[in-house]
C-alpha cells in the first residue's frame, strides 16, 4: 500500500520524497511506542482538527477530509503506517484548485506538533 503522489499544482504537501518537488515534502511523523498505540493517538489528533471528517481506514492506511470554514473547500488527508520504521507518512492535497495559499503545509505541520507533543506526553 502506498500513498497516492502529489499533483503537479502547488496545492499538496507530502512526506515521500519523490512523491512531489522538494519545496512540497515536508518530514514524516516519527513515534518510538507500539504502532497501533501510535496510529490511534494520530487519529485522535486529526479527528480534533478544525473541519476533519474520519473516512476509512484500510490496514495502514487512513484517510480524513478536511473542509475549511469559509469557503467549504476539501482537502483529502492520506497517513501510512510504516511499523517497522516508527514512521508514519501523510499526504494532504486540495481536491480543487492550484493554489492552497499554504493551507495543507500549515495543516500538517500542525497535525505533526500536536502527535510529537501527544508522543513525548506518553511512555513508550
Amino acid at each position: 500500500m502506498q500513498l497516492s503522489p502529489c499533483p503537479s499544482s502547488p496545492n499538496c504537501v507530502t512526506s515521500v520524497p519523490g512523491n512531489a518537488g522538494k519545496d512540497r515534502v515536508l518530514p514524516p511523523l516519527r513515534f518510538t511506542r507500539d504502532p497501533e498505540n501510535a496510529f490511534t493517538g494520530l487519529k485522535w489528533v486529526a479527528e480534533n482538527m478544525p473541519g476533519a471528517a474520519f473516512v476509512s481506514r484500510e490496514g495502514p492506511l487512513m484517510r480524513f477530509t478536511f473542509t475549511s470554514s469559509l469557503f467549504g473547500f476539501v482537502d483529502d488527508v492520506e497517513f501510512l503506517l510504516i511499523p517497522e520504521e516508527k514512521l508514519i507518512h501523510f499526504r494532504s492535497a486540495s481536491r480543487v484548485g492550484y493554489w492552497d495559499l499554504g493551507a495543507n503545509r500549515t495543516r500538517m505541520e500542525t497535525v505533526s506538533a500536536r502527535f510529537q507533543a501527544m508522543m513525548a506526553g506518553h511512555s513508550s
